[in-house]
């Protein structure tokens, strides 16, 4: 049963600051928390219904440092879900590595994306395409919203996703540079390798300041009245171009 005091504290790691004060965020249903209790992450608290623990081997209950038995108004009291009849855990924020970019890998890069639920989607579609890195821009979600934790479905255990100045980092880079602009070449004309894909916000599009890095400006052409694709689709479409050529 939760005590009022682990009820306030899981309830609390619903916003960053008390996630960045903690250093652990929320997973919750049943998809996202046996993906992670079977991940490298370190599971501090697994808050589970007796249906939903009992359905958990003890080896994958094990990978949780405490295991509390719990009510779904307990699960629903202190996380975001409208309906949990499995669980919740609690989960360390691992150390940021830095990355590097690598010429023969393809990397994701997102400038602004604020959004939470197309910050979890494009983390699953990279994870769908194989793509292991992400760095996104400062301004972009929190990687560790509850939003967008959930939108992953549990791709966040497979895709390592890092924050940074991404000017930096693409003029440190020797790689192509492919931007999503709407005055690019068609992306099926482009010659499609290896390289950073760079990403902008549906409202902003890609900022001033990474436009001048951009190598291969690339665009969807589109055949209706649609202003725009949302950034989610338009990345889908973009990846998947890379791995038809």
């Amino acid at each position: 049963m939760l005590s009022k005091r682990q009820s306030k504290y899981f309830k609390s790691l619903q916003l960053k600051k008390y996630r960045q004060l903690e250093g652990k965020f929320l997973v919750e249903g049943a998809k996202g928390v046996e993906e992670v209790l079977r991940s490298s992450y370190q599971v501090e608290s697994l808050l589970g219904t007796a249906e939903f623990l009992n359905s958990l081997s003890e080896s994958v209950k094990s990978r949780a440092n405490e295991v509390i038995g719990a009510k779904e108004a307990d699960l629903l009291q202190v996380g975001t879900f409208k309906t949990n009849k499995a669980g919740l855990a609690v989960v360390k924020i691992p150390i940021q590595s830095q990355l590097s970019a690598d010429k023969n890998e393809l990397i994701l890069a997102l400038d602004g994306i604020n959004d939470p639920g197309n910050l979890g989607t494009i983390i699953r579609i990279a994870d769908w395409y194989g793509i292991n890195n992400i760095i996104c821009s400062e301004d972009t979600a929190d990687v560790y919203n509850p939003k967008v934790i959930n939108s992953t479905m549990g791709s966040f255990t497979r895709v390592n996703v890092s924050y940074g100045k991404l000017k930096e980092f693409i003029a440190k880079s020797d790689c192509r540079v492919y931007g999503a602009l709407l005055e690019g070449q068609s992306i099926y004309k482009s010659d499609l390798k290896p390289g950073i894909v760079l990403m902008g916000s549906e409202s902003h599009g890609i900022s001033e300041e990474l436009r001048k890095l951009i190598t291969d400006p690339i665009k969807i052409p589109g055949r209706g009245r649609a202003e725009s694709l949302n950034v989610g689709v338009a990345t889908a479409v973009v990846l998947d171009n890379f791995f038809r050529n």
